[in-house]
């Protein structure tokens, strides 16, 4: 075991439950969380505000390398920030949940970001949610989990989160999105989300974020002993 504790890659496709389940994972083992999608994210926001094309990856590779992605934790799980402003709730508006799939599909981002990801967690005692973190950030985590959960419970996952946020997106936009988005994380080229041939699969559509806790947590502590 690593000197902090285990590595944790808890994987999958959007709205499948990972960030929600990561956290409280992590706050039972005592151990730190990662959201790597909010990295993605805050690189996506920045690409937006700066006016910068997806399509343009040498402007988009200098925004990666030119900024500095902090977390600090918070009573709601944790805040993102970059280059010292916060940007929690902005990384979460709907024009980065749309663009977020083709800012992580350029090499360089994916590169830059995988390094980071990987000295946050160098020495365990982290629980890392993501696409490809069993696969490609922490290929030799010692617990691999991959989530999974229907389009049609996804939808209607994401749709509650937007509500409580203000957001009226319609329940079969959302799902269209959900689709496409499955499509695109798939199917990219540089580290497709993929299940770890040692990932323990758990199907989320009908159970409760404590049931999947709880799942994950088993799993955790029989790897322990």
């Amino acid at each position: 075991m690593r000197k902090n504790g285990l590595q944790v890659a808890i994987d999958g496709p959007a709205s499948a439950g990972k960030s929600t389940v990561a956290k409280r994972v992590a706050k039972q083992f005592h151990y730190i969380y990662c959201d790597t999608g909010a990295m993605y994210r805050a690189i996506t926001l920045q690409a937006i505000r700066q006016g910068v094309s997806f399509d343009d990856v040498d402007e988009i590779g200098k925004i990666v390398h030119a900024s500095k992605i902090t977390f600090e934790p918070s009573d709601d799980g944790q805040k993102v920030f970059i280059d010292g402003k916060e940007i929690t709730e902005a990384i979460r508006q709907e024009d980065v949940t749309n663009s977020v799939s083709a800012v992580a599909a350029i090499g360089e981002v994916r590169k830059q970001l995988s390094a980071q990801q990987q000295e946050i967690a160098k020495d365990g005692g982290i629980v890392m949610d993501g696409r490809d973190i069993g696969t490609a950030v922490l290929p030799d985590a010692e617990v691999k989990i991959f989530l999974i959960a229907s389009v049609a419970e996804r939808a209607q996952r994401r749709y509650k989160e937007n509500i409580q946020k203000g957001i009226n997106t319609p329940l079969d936009e959302l799902q269209l999105e959900i689709e496409a988005r499955d499509y695109k994380d798939s199917h990219r080229k540089i580290s497709p989300l993929t299940k770890a041939k040692d990932a323990v699969e758990i199907d989320t559509t009908s159970l409760s974020i404590d049931q999947v806790v709880s799942k994950i947590a088993d799993v955790i502590n029989k790897t322990l002993k």
